[in-house]
């Protein structure tokens, strides 16, 4: 941990040389240069405060309060465009800095700040901090993920001030240093006037520029022109040590300090620990009460972690369903918990249709806050969990296959809660792909993994030029696109191509409406006889009612290999999530 703590901090200390902040120093620097000596103290913390409370809650805020995450850059963007019309007119920095000293009046019996400019500084640095996103690393893109996952913990915010107290030192050097040059130098001084509203006109464009996302645009026009940085960071960030220690931040044991004991019933199932309760649940399908693990002792339980979009899942609900159907007269249930992996899947309507098309007959719930999925400190979709009559965890299993082996599991255990069962297996094929297919991979920016020109992505509307050859395993984009962390959403006349090796392809997408244009070509020519389900004359067909979903693109019958796929959005509004394979 002190490795990781080190090197967060190694980190922070070197984003000032990072493009991603230089939009902000102006701002910085403009504002250090009026009001008390504090003030560039004060937009030091604040800025620190507010993005590592952002970095670290605003998934669960806006859990608890519903509301649009934008509405706080729109709240920082008003405040830093405010700031800068008080540089450019005198009369109105006087009427702001009476309205700050009247507040800062009112603490003056708590902090000692009248007069010194702190909380003008702090308000805003604060602001900065909400709409500023540093140029991530596996660091500060592990802690984003568990954050967005709201599996933050004591390791993750200890990390994340390592990060921000390497930020806070530069930075308040840097506005220290330009507070002193602009007020004590004898040749700046005279002109620091209209100095002050030269920074106000550049605080305004930023303002702008940051409403518009287009200084994310030029943020990503910076790094293609200093690749080096990025380069730096990866290369900073990416030693062993610090790998091993990200992944157990990632990935803890699902019972830790607690070593599997022999259950007395039986020498070949492993007690892994009591199951926890299921948490947080929003909504419970296919029962009409609410389940805890304490109602259903005496049954076998199997908890199925699941989500309806994800293909190595959608593999799995055959075996799921057949178990359920074979042994419910056993004293055996199955609980599907449904975490979403994108937003769109919290609707209950989308999980309803997906039941019904899967013919899934067991209780389902709703994990929409990732609760439950904490509570089981589980990592994977699909992910599997046996829980004997007593309610102790006996077996586990990450992703698809060994039907065989769970449903044995399944078998033994129900012998030992007294049921009578006989030793036939199912007889249902294991479609886990046996081949080095490409891995499913992510179109947003905040797991986009095997993107051909990672260092030029980021967030915000920006052109892309295709690589003349697309390695294999890999996705590229062409023309503008909007990328978001979660997705990225075509503009009229955007590309995507994939260069893959799998038997079929899928894609997640959600389309602006069912009229939507999509067309699909396949090693250079609209695609034909080896179209997916959901392609129709070379044009996806988006569904009538349920168009958030996985879409089937292609299905080579078996025949799988290396080929280019290359997908042409002839409408906007098209966001697409993740390629998923077969």
């Amino acid at each position: 941990m002190t490795i990781l703590l080190l090197f967060s901090f190694l980190s922070g200390l070197v984003t000032i040389l990072a493009p991603c902040i230089w939009p902000l120093l102006p701002i910085i620097l403009s504002t250090s240069s009026t009001g008390g000596k504090r003030k560039p103290l004060g937009i030091t913390f604040g800025i620190m405060t507010s993005f590592t409370l952002f970095t670290l809650t605003i998934s669960t805020l806006v859990a608890l309060f519903h509301f649009d995450p934008d509405i706080l850059r729109l709240i920082a963007v008003v405040v830093i465009g405010l700031l800068g019309l008080t540089l450019i007119i005198p009369s109105l920095s006087k009427v702001t800095e009476g309205l700050v000293s009247r507040f800062t009046g009112s603490l003056s019996m708590v902090l000692p700040t009248k007069g010194s400019g702190f909380i003008g500084g702090y308000i805003t640095g604060f602001s900065l901090g909400i709409v500023w996103s540093p140029c991530a690393g596996p660091i500060l893109a592990t802690i984003a993920t568990l954050s967005a996952t709201a599996m933050v913990n004591t390791r993750i915010v200890a990390v994340t001030l390592a990060y921000v107290a390497g930020i806070g030192i530069p930075l308040f050097i840097f506005a220290t240093a330009g507070s002193y040059l602009l007020t004590k130098s004898r040749s700046l001084s005279p002109y620091l006037g209209r100095i002050q509203q030269v920074f106000g006109v550049i605080m305004i464009v930023t303002a702008v520029l940051i409403y518009t996302n287009y200084d994310k645009v030029i943020q990503a026009k910076l790094l293609d022109l200093l690749p080096a940085y990025s380069n730096f960071i990866y290369e900073l960030e990416n030693n062993e040590d610090v790998k091993k220690e990200l992944d157990l931040l990632r990935k803890k044991k699902i019972m830790p300090e607690k070593k599997p004991s022999v259950n007395s019933g039986s020498k070949i199932l492993p007690n892994l620990g009591q199951a926890p309760e299921f948490e947080g649940i929003a909504k419970w399908l296919n029962t009409d009460t609410a389940l805890t693990m304490k109602s259903l002792r005496g049954k076998v339980v199997l908890i199925d972690f699941w989500t309806y979009t994800c293909i190595n899942c959608i593999r799995t609900l055959p075996h799921v369903t057949g178990w359920y159907e074979k042994y419910k007269d056993k004293g055996f249930i199955v609980i599907g918990v449904h975490t979403p992996e994108f937003e769109f899947e919290k609707k209950t309507s989308n999980v309803e249709m997906a039941i019904a098309q899967h013919k899934i007959t067991y209780p389902v719930a709703q994990d929409n806050r990732y609760e439950t999925w904490n509570a089981y400190d589980n990592h994977y979709w699909p992910a599997k969990y046996l829980i004997d009559a007593k309610g102790n965890i006996r077996y586990s299993h990450f992703g698809e296959g060994e039907y065989d082996t769970t449903e044995k599991n399944i078998q033994i255990l129900l012998a030992e809660a007294g049921a009578t069962v006989g030793r036939s297996l199912m007889d249902l094929p294991d479609q886990t792909p046996r081949i080095r297919q490409t891995p499913e991979t992510y179109l947003g920016s905040l797991r986009m993994e095997r993107f051909e020109s990672k260092e030029s992505l980021r967030n915000g509307i920006q052109n892309y030029s295709l690589p003349a050859d697309l390695p294999v395993h890999s996705v590229a984009f062409g023309g503008k696109w909007n990328v978001q962390s979660e997705y990225s959403e075509s503009q009229t006349g955007s590309v995507l191509e994939l260069r893959f090796n799998s038997n079929k392809v899928h894609l997640v997408i959600t389309p602006k409406n069912k009229d939507d244009l999509v067309k699909v070509y396949l090693d250079g020519k609209l695609i034909g006889q080896v179209a997916g389900a959901d392609v129709v004359d070379g044009r996806i067909r988006f569904g009538e009612e349920q168009l958030d979903n996985l879409y089937r693109l292609i299905d080579l019958a078996g025949d799988a290999g290396e080929h280019l796929l290359r997908l042409e959005f002839e409408s906007e509004g098209v966001k697409v999530y993740a390629f998923t394979f077969g």
